[in-house]
């Protein structure tokens, strides 16, 4: 069985159906053809850990995890796991009003306790964490100072350790937690770039978190005498994506992987937006498969793919499942 934490990265479709882009148009018109709760245009990278790559066989031979939020309606798929991810979540509290990743462990706590999963499930299972910087983007927004950053990092870490070490005691063996990608090279902070280049400074302290939480997992690891916690080098494999535009061969390549195949017209805007006649308020490329990112923040399902080939992330993740 597979289990997702987190945020819209690992998110298949437990965000809120009224407020969320995720399931409006243009989301899903690549899979399945409709929005469906995926922050992509296809797969997010839950899908590609539990699901095939094209026709070849998945990494652990099952299906995506069901959404917690439809495990009632669809109780036949509860085998494969559960996927407790939130689209704007993080460690702490953000903007978002979705519950994170405590209350998502919390989740996985009443299950074991309604019996929907046995000890002996978990036992067998791996987890999936994702982080991909929603507690970031809220420190900034309520006025969190340069100064204060690395302090505000260290904080993010910790409590990712503990949340990671909870995930354990629960009974769950294997725990995988995904770096921080280039959060520089994201469309949102390259639109002001023309999509031509990274915002470096944006860089430096994304790769401050990814050094501190590969230190904690070691620790994590050392005090538990066995390799339970892995990091996947989300990082390493979107940079060389992004930076070199190669990637191991068969895999795919994009046009400006900067920049993303939906966007809004204007700042005030997003993918999806659209205005009070109606009236859509973005752009939208003709092939989504041409594109690394899918909007301001997400990769494409194209994008998830290559990342999932790239020699980067194959090397952790192989170590992992």
């Amino acid at each position: 069985m597979l289990f997702a934490f987190g945020d819209s990265y690992a998110d298949t479709g437990n965000s809120e159906i009224a407020v969320t882009r995720s399931w409006k148009f243009p989301y899903g018109i690549t899979f399945p053809g409709k929005p469906s709760g995926r922050f992509s245009d296809g797969f997010v990278s839950t899908d590609y850990i539990g699901l095939v790559f094209g026709q070849a066989a998945s990494y652990l031979g099952m299906k995506t995890p069901v959404p917690y939020r439809w495990r009632k309606q669809v109780s036949g798929r509860v085998k494969d796991g559960m996927n407790m991810a939130y689209g704007g979540t993080g460690v702490f509290q953000t903007l978002i009003s979705g519950p994170n990743m405590t209350t998502q462990i919390d989740f996985l706590k009443q299950l074991l306790d309604d019996s929907v999963y046995t000890p002996r499930d978990l036992k067998t299972s791996v987890a999936h964490v994702s982080l991909s910087g929603n507690d970031y983007s809220t420190y900034y927004a309520r006025n969190g100072s340069v100064a204060g950053l690395q302090a505000f990092i260290e904080s993010v870490v910790k409590q990712l350790m503990v949340n990671l070490k909870r995930i354990q005691e629960l009974g769950v063996r294997r725990i995988g937690v995904s770096s921080l990608l280039p959060l520089g090279c994201i469309p949102l902070n390259t639109a002001r770039f023309s999509f031509q280049r990274c915002n470096q400074t944006d860089n430096v302290f994304v790769q401050l978190h990814n050094h501190l939480l590969l230190q904690a997992v070691n620790t994590l690891n050392q005090q538990t005498n066995r390799t339970s916690f892995f990091v996947l080098d989300l990082y390493n494999a979107v940079d060389t994506i992004l930076g070199k535009n190669q990637s191991q061969p068969g895999s795919p390549r994009f046009e400006n992987p900067l920049e993303p195949c939906c966007f809004g017209v204007s700042e005030e805007f997003e993918c999806g937006s659209v205005d009070e006649n109606g009236e859509k308020k973005y752009r939208l490329c003709s092939n989504p498969k041409s594109k690394f990112f899918w909007d301001g923040e997400h990769p494409s399902s194209q994008g998830w793919r290559a990342v999932y080939l790239s020699p980067a992330f194959q090397d952790t993740l192989k170590q992992f499942l």
